[in-house]
């Protein structure tokens, strides 16, 4: 059985055989809710690619003394991919989010789209807030050492503006498109996703004018919360996508 897997934004000085200590909320959950014991195995990653092998020397309440066996540095994620996902109602769109993150997603842009029925009028930082703790929670259950990023909420022309700004090769899941997905060789991939009333028709062309692609996922229409996890599962087969 794989180690569980907890956060520390600082490993710098977890060097093998030194003692790593763990507190806060991190610890808590450690050792009064999973009932951390000593001689357990732990993983600790910073969300960044670096991993700490460590053995629980002693847990407390709310620090947890943790003896560093090994510290690795792993790769991303490639093809790097970012989920565009439309805002959606009933907590759809972090249901993506959550799957998403454990197919191996690089990073999300909460998007603002036209036909969006969501909205994060004066929450934007909440929403984005859930979108973190969401993509956070996954990360650490699928035993990632790389936390996926959230931007900032953007627009329809915000999205695009990045998109551009990035050369990132822009992939937009549409149930008119006639081509499925593409085993097309690329670093920075976007998968665009609309919300439950579809991509309007200028928001399509905008995707189309910045070099985007329609792309049909499957003969059965998706909801917006199962078609970026869809589209990550398909691609996950085709390129081992994995971090």
């Amino acid at each position: 059985m794989t180690a569980p897997v907890y956060v520390c934004d600082d490993l710098s000085d977890a060097e093998e055989g030194s003692t790593l200590v763990l507190d806060g909320a991190e610890a808590h959950h450690a050792a009064t809710v999973r009932r951390a014991r000593a001689g357990e195995r732990i993983d600790v990653v910073d969300g960044r690619g670096t991993r700490a092998r460590c053995v629980v020397a002693e847990a407390g309440g709310a620090r947890l003394a943790l003896d560093v066996r090994e510290r690795v540095r792993e790769q991303a994620p490639r093809p790097r991919i970012t989920l565009v996902q439309a805002l959606a109602k009933a907590g759809r769109d972090l249901q993506a989010v959550e799957t998403s993150t454990e197919y191996g997603a690089s990073r999300f842009v909460p998007w603002a789209a036209d036909r969006s029925i969501a909205a994060w009028k004066g929450k934007e930082d909440r929403g984005r807030a859930r979108w973190e703790a969401t993509a956070l929670a996954a990360a650490k259950q699928s035993r990632r050492s790389w936390i996926p990023e959230v931007t900032p909420m953007l627009g329809t022309d915000g999205v695009v503006a990045l998109a551009v700004r990035e050369g990132a090769t822009l992939l937009v899941c549409h149930e008119e498109a006639r081509e499925g997905l593409p085993d097309a060789r690329v670093e920075n991939l976007w998968i665009v996703v609309g919300p439950e009333g579809g991509i309007a028709d200028r928001e399509l062309e905008a995707f189309r004018e910045a070099g985007g692609r329609p792309v049909l996922l499957s003969s059965n229409v998706l909801r917006s919360a199962s078609a970026g996890p869809f589209a990550m599962a398909a691609l996950s087969g085709m390129r081992l996508v994995a971090g």
